[in-house]
């Protein structure tokens, strides 16, 4: 099953976030919990990990600002 990568929420007030660094490559495999990218917010730059496990399909550019709930990427099955 595909899951889909989404700008999280970090903060009660966010509303977006500047995906500052993908820290795997497009079609790397990874596991639950691997650190994927980088998200700067106002206030931070935190490290988010993968909400599931499979092969990484990226679609959001580095450097660009989303708003929480927008698509960054997939997982797909391996």
């Amino acid at each position: 099953m595909t899951v889909k990568i989404l700008m999280p929420k970090i903060g009660f007030s966010m509303s977006e976030g500047k995906l500052a660094q993908w820290l795997v490559s497009d079609g790397t495999a990874v596991a639950e919990g691997d650190l994927l990218f980088a998200l700067e917010s106002d206030k931070s730059v935190q490290d988010i990990p993968s909400p599931g496990t499979g092969t990484l399909r990226i679609s959001a550019a580095e450097g660009e600002v989303y708003e929480v709930g927008a698509v960054l990427g997939e997982l797909v099955p391996s």
